[in-house]
């Protein structure tokens, strides 16, 4: 769910070329993203339980999954602008440190926590694809209702979006291959169709309609929840029956990998010292994933029941996120 606040480094004191940020402004700005963070995992939830009830609704649904993504993707480009690229170069190094603690500690935890809980070799591949993902569409919401760093966690996201065809591939069969056969290239192919060529094609949507689109981009990350809940529904009935079975431990896994990564990705912040502010977009890009395409990907290279931990990730990270960035908020950096 990628925004743009209009001041994303609230702490920051205005100087004489900047304006004071306008008051009212940053309390709409809160508001929106208060209701995005607060909504969506409801939303998420809902769809959950809706799969859960009435499986044979979603019956069939399974091979819509990626075009779905697609649609999250898509909206995220048009949400992009130039700024989001020119924050990489003003701060390489930030946003490399940020992009190798995303593809190593959140690959890394799934991977030890497979093994740890003893995971049969469906749901542990499903818990590495989690891990193997990119950066969480919602991040960059909740990093600013963290009072944390929006220009370093938007442009780690990015980054790690437009890497993930290079990424998520070759750790997922380095990590996962031990537990299930891993098609990388195929993966890599399903991976530039859901997720690069249409982020790509929001960009130049947006670089040659920008000025038209002013109304349409309120409406965005609303659409992108929607389609993350069908995602989650669709993926849920598809396990309706291993559920019951499994999912306290999935939810255990999920809520372990998520904790872990967003302590992790704080103390990598902090250990560079790059300040509290990026240390908290820190803890956001790398405990929040991509769930959407984990369970793409997990649906169609694996099983119904390896996309689960993805299904309930979903719902988990926005809770947790959200329930941090609250807690954030209330000790200024």
């Amino acid at each position: 769910m990628h925004t743009e606040p209009e001041h994303p480094e609230p702490a920051s004191p205005a100087t004489p070329t900047e304006p004071r940020p306008d008051p009212a402004t940053t309390r709409a700005d809160d508001r929106a993203a208060r209701r995005a963070v607060t909504v969506f995992p409801l939303l998420v939830l809902a769809a959950g339980a809706a799969g859960m009830i009435a499986p044979g609704t979603f019956s069939g649904w399974g091979t819509d999954v990626p075009y779905l993504l697609g649609v999250v993707m898509f909206c995220m480009g048009l949400t992009m602008t130039p700024l989001d690229f020119r924050g990489v170069a003003k701060r390489p190094w930030a946003v490399g440190l940020g992009l190798v603690a995303h593809y190593v500690i959140m690959p890394g935890l799934g991977w030890l926590i497979a093994h740890a809980l003893g995971l049969s070799p469906q749901l542990a591949a499903g818990v590495i694809l989690v891990g193997c993902a990119p950066s969480g569409t919602a991040s960059n919401v909740v990093t600013y209702l963290a009072r944390g760093d929006v220009a370093l966690s938007v442009s780690v996201a990015t980054v790690s979006t437009v890497l993930a065809p290079l990424l998520t591939p070759p750790l997922t069969l380095l990590l996962a291959g031990e537990f299930l056969p891993v098609d990388a290239s195929a993966m890599v192919t399903d991976i530039l169709k859901t997720v690069l060529l249409p982020v790509l094609g929001g960009l130049v949507i947006r670089f040659l309609f920008g000025r038209y689109l002013g109304r349409v981009l309120g409406v965005l990350p609303w659409l992108s929840a929607l389609t993350v809940s069908v995602i989650v529904a669709v993926v849920v009935a598809g396990s309706a029956e291993a559920i019951k079975s499994a999912a306290a431990l999935v939810l255990l896994a999920v809520v372990l990998h998520n904790g872990l990564g967003l302590a992790l990705g704080y103390g990598a912040g902090a250990l560079a010292r790059l300040g509290k502010p990026s240390a908290r977009a820190m803890a956001f890009e790398v405990g929040m994933q991509n769930s959407g395409l984990a369970a793409s990907l997990a649906t169609a290279h694996f099983s119904p029941l390896a996309a689960l931990p993805s299904a309930i990730f979903s719902v988990w990270h926005n809770v947790s996120g959200a329930v941090v960035a609250a807690w954030m908020a209330r000790r200024r950096p």
